[in-house]
This record gives C-alpha cells, sequence and structure tokens, in this order.
C-alpha cells in the first residue's frame, strides 16, 4: 500500500462533518433515499403499536412486536444498532420482552462472510490466513454492529481474538451522521429546556467517537493506556494487543475466559458474587472519571466479562474520552461540595463545566438544586440513584438554562449503562451505596495535595472543623471493604507532622478547644467508630515504622510549632 493511499486512508478515518455535508450536498438523492428508508421502517413499527392498542392486541403481540424492532434495527445498520445497544443496558426502562430481543443486538447480529472477513484480514496484514494462526475459528464467535470476532492461535502458541471491522462501514456512517445532525439542527429549537442548544455539538463528539472507533489502531492504543492506568489493580484484567497482527482493520488481542455481565447464572454457577462484581464495576467506573480522567464510553454487558477468578475484564476500547484535570477537579470539587451541601459552589462547579453559561444568574437555581439534591446526602440515600437524579434534573431544565456540553453526553451515557448493567444483576441496586464510600475513602487518604485540599474543604465550613462530617466520612468509607482505618490514621499524621500540615495543626488544636472547652466528646465518638480496626498490635508496628521515617530533629522542630498554638487557644 503506497504512502498517499495510507495517508488518504488515514484523513477518511476521521470525522469531518463539513466534508461530509458537501461530499451529500452534491449527492442529495443519497440522503433522501435513506431519509425514507428510516422513515418508513420507523413509521410502519410505531404504526403497528398504536394498531395494537387500537385492537387491544398489546400483551398478544409484545413478543412479535420485540423481534421486529431488533430487526428492524439491524437493517438501518451501525448507529441505529448503537442506539439499540443502549437501550438494552436499562431494564428499568425498557420492557422486559423488548430487552431480551435488544441485549442480541451487543454481539448476536447477523455476520457477513467469512470468505470476505478472510480477505481483509490477509490484505490488511500482508500475509497468508495459514502464516499467521495456527488455529482459527470456522465461524465467527461473535458478530457486532461494527465487525466480527474470531477466535484464534498464533502459531507462538498465544490464545487470540480476531476482530475484524464489516465492508464498507465508513459511507453507511458518514450519511446516517449527517442525517443526524440535519435532523438535530432542525429539532434544536423545538426541543424544551436547552437540551437541543448544543444537539449538533453532540452530534459531532458522537460521529468522532464513532470514527476512533472504527480506527483499530486507535483502539489498541487505547486498551493499553487503559492497563497502564488500572495495572496496580488486582481487580482489572485488560487483554494484551498483538501489534503485529493489528492494523486500522483488523485487532488482534489476548482472549479473556469469562462471562458477560448479563449472564447471570452463569455468573452465579462459577460461585461468583454478583454483588462483588457489580462493586468492581462501579469502583473502576469512578477511577476512571475521577482519578486517570481516561473512561470507556461504551460498557454494555458484551464488553465487560466476569472472570472466573472474581476479576472484571474489559474489552473494545474504541469508543473512549479523555478529561483534562481541570474537568476532572471540577468534578471531584462537585462531589465535595455535594456532600458539604454548599448549593452555592455546586452552581458554580456547573458554571466550570460547561452545564451553565458563564453569565448564568445562578441565585435562583441555588434554591432549586437544593430541593432536588437535598436528599442525595440525607440518610435515605439508598432510595437515590443515577437515573433519579437524571429524571429530576430533565424537569429542572425546563425552568433553567441547563444544557448537556458535547464531551458529557458521553459521561452521562457511560454512567447510565453501567447503572444499567447493575440493575440487571440486582433489581435493587443504588448506585450511591457504592459511589459515596469510594470517594469518601478517596477523601480521607488523600494521595495528592488536590485530594487533601478537597479533604480540608469538607472538614471545615466557615473556619470551623466539622466533626459530624468527618464521623460521616468515616462511616461511610469504612463500608467499603478495601478501606482500612489505620493506614488512613497514618497517612494523616504523617501529614500533620509534615510541612505542608502546618494549617491543619493550628486548625485541629483550636477545633479541641473551640467554645471555651475541650471537645472530649466528639473525640470519644469518632474512638468508637474506630477501635475496632485499631488493634494493638497494629498500632505498635506502625508506631516503629514512623519512628524510623521521621528524624529526632524533624519532631523537635514539630513540638514547639504545636505547643505554640495553646496559648492561642485559650484565649479562644
Amino acid at each position: 500500500m503506497s504512502s498517499q493511499t495510507l495517508t488518504q486512508d488515514r484523513k477518511n478515518l476521521r470525522y469531518d462533518p463539513q466534508a461530509i455535508a458537501r461530499h451529500y450536498g452534491y449527492r442529495p438523492w443519497l440522503a433522501w433515499a435513506r431519509a425514507l428508508k428510516i422513515v418508513g421502517g420507523l413509521g410502519k413499527f410505531v404504526f403497528s403499536l398504536k394498531w395494537d392498542e387500537w385492537r387491544n392486541q398489546v400483551e398478544q403481540n409484545q413478543a412479535k412486536r420485540a423481534t421486529e424492532l431488533r430487526e428492524l434495527l439491524t437493517r438501518l445498520g451501525p448507529t441505529f444498532i448503537k442506539v439499540g445497544q443502549a437501550l438494552s443496558t436499562r431494564p428499568d426502562l425498557i420492557r422486559k420482552d423488548f430487552l431480551e430481543e435488544l441485549v442480541k443486538l451487543q454481539d448476536q447480529l447477523p455476520a457477513f462472510d467469512n470468505a470476505v472477513a478472510h480477505r481483509i484480514i490477509e490484505r490488511e496484514l500482508d500475509r497468508s490466513i495459514e502464516e499467521i494462526f495456527s488455529e482459527l475459528s470456522p465461524q465467527p464467535v461473535a458478530a457486532a454492529s461494527l465487525g466480527q470476532v474470531y477466535r484464534g492461535r498464533l502459531h507462538s502458541g498465544e490464545e487470540v481474538a480476531v476482530k475484524v471491522q464489516r465492508p464498507n462501514l465508513r459511507p453507511t456512517l458518514k450519511l446516517d451522521l449527517y442525517l443526524m445532525r440535519w435532523a438535530a439542527s432542525w429539532l434544536s429549537p423545538w426541543l424544551p429546556l436547552n437540551l437541543g442548544h448544543d444537539l449538533t455539538l453532540i452530534v459531532d463528539e458522537f460521529g468522532t467517537k464513532l470514527f476512533e472507533e472504527i480506527d483499530y489502531l486507535n483502539e489498541g492504543r487505547n486498551a493499553e493506556k487503559f492497563a497502564t492506568n488500572f495495572r496496580n489493580d488486582p481487580q482489572v484484567k485488560v487483554p494484551a494487543i498483538y501489534w503485529r497482527y493489528t492494523s486500522p482493520r483488523v485487532l488482534t488481542l489476548e482472549w479473556l475466559n469469562g462471562f458477560k455481565l448479563n449472564d447471570h447464572q452463569s455468573i452465579r454457577a462459577a460461585g461468583l458474587d454478583p454483588e462483588e462484581i457489580i462493586k468492581i464495576g462501579v469502583t473502576s467506573g469512578l477511577q476512571q472519571l475521577l482519578e486517570h480522567g481516561f473512561f470507556h464510553a461504551d460498557p454494555h454487558p458484551g464488553n465487560l466479562f466476569a472472570m472466573p477468578d472474581g476479576r472484571m475484564g474489559y474489552i473494545d476500547f474504541g469508543m473512549m474520552d479523555q478529561l483534562d484535570e481541570t474537568t476532572k477537579e471540577t468534578l471531584v470539587d462537585a462531589v465535595v461540595h455535594l456532600v458539604n451541601q454548599d448549593y452555592t459552589d455546586l452552581a458554580e462547579d456547573y458554571v466550570k463545566l460547561g452545564f451553565l453559561a458563564p453569565d448564568t444568574d445562578i441565585r435562583p437555581i441555588v434554591p432549586a438544586l437544593e430541593m432536588l439534591l437535598g436528599n442525595a446526602i440525607s440518610q435515605n440515600v439508598g432510595d437515590f440513584n443515577f437515573k433519579t437524579i437524571t429524571d429530576q434534573f430533565s424537569e429542572l431544565m425546563y425552568d433553567y438554562p441547563f444544557r448537556v456540553p458535547a464531551k458529557f453526553a458521553l459521561i452521562i451515557r457511560s454512567l447510565v449503562t453501567q447503572e444499567g448493567i447493575a440493575l440487571s444483576l440486582n433489581t435493587n441496586f443504588k448506585i450511591v451505596e457504592v459511589a459515596y464510600p469510594y470517594v469518601a475513602r478517596r477523601l480521607l487518604t488523600g494521595e495528592s495535595p488536590q485530594l487533601r485540599r478537597r479533604l480540608l474543604n469538607v472538614l471545615f465550613k466557615d473556619g470551623k472543623f466539622q466533626w459530624q462530617r468527618l464521623e460521616n466520612l468515616i462511616a461511610i468509607a469504612r463500608t467499603d471493604s478495601s478501606f482500612d482505618v489505620l493506614p488512613t490514621a497514618r497517612l494523616g499524621i504523617q501529614y500533620l507532622l509534615s510541612e505542608e500540615g502546618k494549617f491543619l495543626r493550628r486548625q485541629l488544636v483550636l477545633a479541641l478547644t473551640e467554645d471555651d472547652r475541650l471537645h472530649t466528646e466528639e473525640v470519644q465518638r469518632l474512638w468508637e467508630l474506630v477501635k475496632d480496626d485499631l488493634q494493638p498490635n497494629r498500632l505498635l508496628d506502625v508506631a516503629f515504622s514512623m519512628l524510623t521515617e521521621f528524624s529526632r530533629s524533624g519532631a523537635a522542630a514539630i513540638l514547639p510549632q504545636a505547643t505554640s498554638f495553646l496559648p492561642v487557644a485559650q484565649k479562644k
């Protein structure tokens, strides 16, 4: 393949809405023909549903209509299959009979001809099938919207999955995205709220990610970056990429044995606890957003596996997105402000994240946020889930100028999908019951200066130490089995003794003697909360290790500073 052809091919892999619009602007008959096919198919299906209602035959025809919907989305192609995949993860939104059919869109789509797939492999890798593989399954083991997967073995002995892209994929995606963008521009003024404000940008974001997804070299790089982020996490498995046998349209990666997350029977039969699988999925999702800033934007059950050893296996890294540091820190700030019930600061976070325009008057929005989100941090937190929040926000957006930034459309889709998977494993699942302990643990461990600063924002309000908040954080964090009070206490002591901890040392002395009394009751409550985790032998081990880490001169430098606060405290 010549360098000029390669350059042109790489250019075609990028989403360019203006170039696509110019292309179909000169070929309007192609756009109209496709639009008629889409409107005709969807219109016929909607009419059949109404016909069932008029004839009182809804119950009798449910299974038939569910099959018709799956077949219609399959005929309409990859873009609509993606919509069906997203719906298939929402048991709380879609009827069970429709759900069972839509789940088949994840990896049970019609495969394309093996001979065509083999020709693509040989052309892309520039060698014969026999030269590359000692074994290759005679039929694909899975067929998805953008490609199909074969199970094979390299001559060196490694078992691999071989992903081959569907032929003529790009022209279909370009035409669908062109029509979606055209429809978005017309619909925006008619939509309620401000959802339509950035609707074309949301289509462009989806198009950009879809075109990245059909570049398998990009997917391989994403997989390696994702694996690097989770290299120290024993609960997450990412397959290795075999670059020698990978190209823009063929991806060869390590084969993972496991159970799809919607295969409840096999998960339980393998002795795995669905609750633990849910917890790994939600926690790793939060890590992607709040720690790494690099997240899987298409986590449907066909892309996530419960492995026999209890790990969560991730595949399909075509649709990923990256958050910059400012966005990531603002997201953490928003969580902190929610915990603190600081709704003015939370409204300002929405401005920083782009949900509100910079010139928005947030004063009337603050009480609305307080009414909407107040329950999220109450004792009834178990009754709150992500769908509840999004549904109530939809109502809020009728009255206030909220909009959905294009990047956050993918984040919301990812969160909604993950919650949908968890709901399929446990209908009583509440995402905040897992999310809160994770966030609390992250704040209390404070691995970075940014997190330690946010912890101080939680613990102090109007210059006063908030004992109840510390108790709540520790109580919530202890519901996470991976949280250990002792290492956290050790980190806290190290921080207090550091130069960075000067402010907190002073504030703690003031807090203990605030209002002209010693706050022994608060300290006693904290002790009762953690005493079971602080066994004497473990305390001794930590004490000895800390003595070796701090020099006598360092301790001597700290003591005069600490005692100098006492007169100040007494004056208070």
